[in-house]
């Protein structure tokens, strides 16, 4: 086959620009600026991967340090904020170990392949941050890489010995109170005078990033049932949310509720183009010969039988033209007909009938997953030159987020983010619409001195290379987000930082 598509990161060529600052005023005058009716003197930060300062696949210190709640924290201490401690890795590289073991990979950066192409690799070195090192006293960031709504609550999440059965988090294990302690409850112990709360976003992530792969478990009010991909019953969300800003507010702190963006938004999802296979005319009808008796006699005896509906067999249809062409795919949402194949009056192989029993092309608004990158296009098996995924072997469904995949994501979400909303509005917290800043950022970009800031892949400027956590400017511009609702809400004048001040993605291995 020629022109058989290995997808590359191009296109990346990095042009970093001068950025001036973007205010008139400077941040010189600590007078100048108040707290409002808020109490900044003790801020506590509670959330996931996204408050703790998670970026390019790992937690690292540099991380960590431009966090949106440690750039937050500095911009407060003009208007009378107090310390903000965080759980800081012992390194730079962003792995963890266990007992000198490593059971999390280091962070991405971006170098040059054997390809001469720039594309995001792990970093190589061996971290030094091993989790049964505990440290000691409290945090003022109490963001937890991998926290769902209801893992917060959850008592033993910081246990280690629980950590290779899933039972507990690594990461809070480095920092938890005691081994039965919550992470709400180590936030609330500290009895901050402010907070901001951003939880949810894995409660729906997790099942997107592995393409549907998970249970949509709506219905489900039971979470201890649920799997690592699944997405959070909306009623158990807004009760353990419910409970979480009831105890933030219990002693009089005042703070901010920040809402799900949609996740569909993010570059992991809009970097791989879904038509990403280039045929040639002669070997796109070399292909549509292959499939024309799946076309012609197997979808329409099938539909005949009564065994999938004419809507299905035309959604199952393979067709393949000169120029960029959809991949084909396995579809778990269709029905398995594999067993159905192998018998009368079709009998095929068995081979051959597992190939087809849930295979469709890929359509223009199913997203695919940035992971497939690395294998759409490739030959696995050196011995068979004709067997390249997406085009004679399907992408497995983990891949693809079909659209009926994304309309439960977003069925959760806008469930999530109802609530979230609500409870800000009748506690009288300040709240930020994250969905709406996010979706301004993928349509167009939001403009600052120093250029635009986008969502697009490593030149965007907003997104590690990860394509799911932002960059420090990234981070930056969520803490803009937050400050300005926060000046709004509590009548504060707490100023606001310049986004072009911060970096983008790290450039090289070192």
């Amino acid at each position: 086959m020629k022109n058989i598509l290995k997808y590359t990161f191009a296109l990346l060529a990095i042009g970093f620009v001068s950025c001036e600052p973007e205010f008139d005023k400077p941040v010189t005058d600590e007078g100048f600026y108040s707290s409002g009716t808020a109490n900044l003197s003790k801020y506590v930060a509670v959330g996931n991967s996204l408050t703790a300062g998670y970026a390019d696949g790992a937690l690292y210190i540099t991380g960590q340090e431009n966090s949106y709640p440690n750039i937050m924290a500095e911009q407060f201490a003009f208007a009378g904020g107090g310390a903000f401690t965080q759980p800081l890795m012992s390194d730079n590289i962003g792995g963890l170990l266990l007992n000198g073991t490593p059971i999390t990979e280091n962070r991405f950066v971006l170098a040059v392949g054997a390809d001469g192409k720039p594309g995001p690799v792990r970093l190589v070195g061996t971290s030094t941050t091993d989790i049964t090192n505990h440290l000691s006293g409290s945090f003022n960031n109490m963001g937890v890489p991998g926290a769902k709504s209801f893992h917060l609550g959850a008592p033993g999440y910081g246990n280690v010995a629980g950590v290779l059965s899933g039972a507990s988090n690594p990461y809070f294990v480095r920092f938890a109170s005691s081994e039965s302690a919550t992470v709400i409850g180590d936030a609330v112990a500290q009895n901050p005078t402010f907070f901001s709360l951003w939880i949810g976003n894995n409660d729906i992530l997790s099942y997107a990033t592995s393409g549907g792969a998970g249970v949509d478990q709506t219905g489900n009010f039971d979470p201890t049932t649920y799997g690592g991909n699944d997405i959070t019953d909306p009623n158990v969300f807004a009760s353990v949310y419910s409970q979480q800003v009831e105890a933030l507010t219990s002693g009089g702190a005042k703070g901010v509720l920040i809402n799900i963006p949609e996740v569909t938004s993010i570059p992991y999802f809009t970097t791989v183009p879904t038509n990403a296979i280039p045929l040639d005319a002669a070997t796109a009808g070399a292909l549509n010969a292959q499939f024309a008796g799946y076309n012609t006699q197997i979808l329409p005896g099938l539909a005949g039988m009564g065994i999938i509906t004419p809507e299905e067999a035309a959604l199952r249809m393979i067709n393949f033209s000169a120029g960029q062409n959809f991949p084909i795919m396995t579809d778990d949402d269709l029905t398995d007909l594999t067993a159905i194949l192998q018998g009368p009056p079709f009998n095929l192989p068995a081979p051959l009938a597992m190939l087809l029993g849930q295979l469709r092309q890929v359509k223009s608004d199913d997203l695919i997953v940035l992971t497939a990158s690395s294998i759409l296009g490739t030959t696995p098996d050196p011995n068979n030159p004709q067997g390249v995924i997406g085009v004679s072997i399907p992408l497995t469904d983990q891949y693809v987020l079909a659209v009926s995949e994304q309309a439960r994501v977003t069925a959760a979400s806008t469930a999530y983010n109802t609530t979230i909303q609500a409870l800000a509005g009748a506690k009288g917290l300040a709240y930020v619409d994250a969905k709406a800043a996010l979706a301004r950022v993928a349509n167009g970009g939001i403009p600052y001195d120093g250029g635009v800031l986008t969502s697009q892949f490593v030149t965007g400027g907003a997104f590690s290379l990860d394509g799911v956590h932002p960059t420090p400017r990234g981070y930056a511009y969520t803490a803009n987000l937050i400050i300005k609702a926060i000046n709004d809400t509590y009548d504060a004048t707490i100023p606001m930082v310049h986004i072009g001040n911060y970096a983008t993605v790290t450039l090289s291995n070192n």
